[in-house]
């Protein structure tokens, strides 16, 4: 149960990618007061948040509405995640976004694509989904979930101090190992997909 709960947490971590966002947070809200990043910082997070619990709560209905089975469904995010991972293994570390002045930022690009990217919406839905795991550990699931966000979140309001603390040479060294770490349990979901179909084996 416990490696369980702590492989949940590697992944969603991962996905999330607080360092990441830190990052690009410190970029986009440099110019603003402390009061406007630290609203900027709830408001992404609140959003993310609202995102992925709706991607845990109706995400395998709208997946079973079209016909798409949680084997297949996991196969490709498995393949999605470890591609996800290379990007943040091989990123340039650029934060660099075009948004529109009128855009609110909270929004685009913190909350999506940063905070609930499509790869932390993509591990939110496989690892709740109800065929395999009970209400229990998706429940333990949601609260992992909520809990990176917050971490997210503190990050967020204190990301001025903490880069000038590691650098950006730090931060990217931190994404880089995340990077990796993803792609290592990304192909745990693949061989497992496959497994399920007995693909391999002679299953």
């Amino acid at each position: 149960m416990l490696a369980g709960v702590v492989q949940d947490f590697l992944i969603i971590w991962a996905t999330i990618d607080p360092i990441g966002t830190m990052a690009l947070f410190a970029g986009l809200t440099a110019k603003l007061s402390s009061e406007q990043r630290r609203k900027t910082a709830v408001r992404a997070i609140l959003y993310a948040g609202a995102v992925l619990l709706g991607a845990i709560v109706i995400g395998q209905i709208l997946l079973g509405a079209m016909g798409i089975s949680l084997v297949s469904f996991q196969l490709a995010g498995g393949i999605i995640l470890f591609l996800f991972g290379l990007q943040m293994i091989f990123s340039e570390g650029s934060n660099d976004e075009h948004v529109e002045p009128k855009h609110d930022m909270a929004v685009f690009p913190l909350a999506i694509p940063s905070t609930a990217s499509p790869g932390a919406i993509l591990a939110v839905i496989l690892l709740t989904d109800n065929h395999t795991h009970p209400i229990t550990e998706q429940v333990v699931t949601s609260l992992m979930m909520l809990l990176v966000l917050a971490i997210t979140l503190v990050l967020l309001l204190l990301s001025g101090r903490i880069l000038k603390v590691i650098g950006t040479g730090g931060a990217s060294i931190l994404v880089r190992i995340m990077g990796m770490i993803l792609a290592a349990l990304s192909v745990e979901f693949i061989i497992e997909a496959v497994m399920l179909e007995g693909w391999l084996g002679g299953g």
